[in-house]
C-alpha cells in the first residue's frame, strides 16, 4: 500500500512559515503568516487528497485535517 501524501505547515528558523511537501527538505512556499501558510497547505492538500499538518512554534503537530482517503472516517454517517 503506498505512503499517503501528506503537506507540513511548518515555522521557518529565520521567521515566518513554511509548506512542506512529506519528507521534503525544501519548501514548496514561504509565507509571513501562519494563516496564509494554512490555507496555501490545505490547497495543495485538497489537490492532491492528502493530510495536512499544521506545527506550532516548537515544531509540534497542533492539528491535522484530512482532504482525501481519511484512514479513519467517523463512524457516525449523518
Amino acid at each position: 500500500m503506498p505512503k499517503p501524501k501528506t503537506q507540513h505547515v511548518v515555522p521557518n528558523p529565520n521567521g515566518g512559515w513554511d509548506v512542506k511537501a512529506g519528507g521534503a527538505q525544501r519548501p514548496t512556499k514561504h509565507h509571513e503568516r501562519k494563516q496564509e501558510a494554512i490555507d496555501h497547505g490545505k490547497e495543495i492538500a485538497q489537490n492532491q487528497k492528502a493530510e495536512l499538518y499544521i506545527h506550532n512554534k516548537d515544531g509540534r503537530i497542533s492539528d491535522k485535517r484530512s482532504y482525501g482517503n481519511d484512514p479513519c472516517p467517523p463512524k457516525d454517517k449523518k
